[in-house]
């Protein structure tokens, strides 16, 4: 008997439950399969329990905000998040990444945009999973590509699903600077619009995980006009 691979498991959490119902339709249309969370808290266990493939997380919601929804499952839930809001404050943008987001993703937003984002999201996941094993050692810096894992000094260091990804992608071609363009090409298969400051925000999270100093790095180097360096021998240092 044939076997066939079940569709993506995604959670919408939008409490506008009839722009959710469109998405769900749309997105289920194009080969997903897609259930929906009206309330912030339900879906804190929800996103749990149920360990989808990738969430669609609204900003404001009823009983906690989709901040608050990141920050309390990020510990255990490492699957992509996009988050998506009607306000247009930069800083929401900031804190969404910070508490976790993969992307971000303004309102109101074509599906055809969403399903790309969430596509771009879940080839980034399964080529992690199809990678071969790899580990890249920087003195005490171990970044183990086949755990996905990262420790310094022999201590398992958490990161997000994001945050891996780009220090896996600076490490990989440590020596070489990469620019914005060329890392939202490799990790998100868009364009850099030259004002998305979601990689600016996952370096500064990334460098004190790794025992980099912020003010003054040595591992990950700010190139002024050109993008970010790898030190290659930064566990010389």
């Amino acid at each position: 008997m044939a076997s066939y691979e079940a569709p993506p498991r995604i959670l919408i959490v939008e409490d506008d439950q009839r722009l959710a119902e469109l998405t769900q339709e749309y997105l289920i249309r194009n080969g997903l399969e897609v259930s929906i969370e009206g309330d912030g808290q339900r879906a804190i266990r929800r996103i749990i329990d149920e360990q989808p493939d990738l969430v669609v997380l609204d900003l404001m919601l009823p009983g906690a905000d989709g901040l608050t929804v990141c920050r309390e499952v990020r510990s255990q839930y490492h699957q992509p998040i996009i988050m998506l809001t009607a306000r247009t404050d930069d800083m929401d943008q900031v804190l969404g990444l910070e508490m976790g987001a993969d992307d971000y993703v303004p309102k109101p937003v074509q599906p055809r945009v969403l399903l790309a984002r969430i596509r771009a999201q879940l080839r980034r996941g399964e080529a992690a999973d199809t990678s071969s094993a790899q580990r890249l050692v920087f003195g005490d810096l171990v970044i183990d590509n086949g755990a996905r894992s990262v420790t310094l000094a022999n201590e398992l260091v958490d990161f997000t699903s994001a945050e891996y990804d780009l220090l896996w992608l600076l490490a990989s071609h440590a020596g070489k600077t990469l620019s914005r363009e060329d890392i939202f090409s490799k990790l998100r298969g868009i364009e850099y619009d030259g004002q998305d400051r979601s990689i600016d925000v996952r370096i500064s999270r990334i460098r004190p995980k790794i025992g980099d100093d912020p003010d003054s790095p040595r591992i990950i180097k700010t190139v002024r006009s050109k993008g970010y360096l790898f030190v290659k021998d930064s566990g010389n240092a």
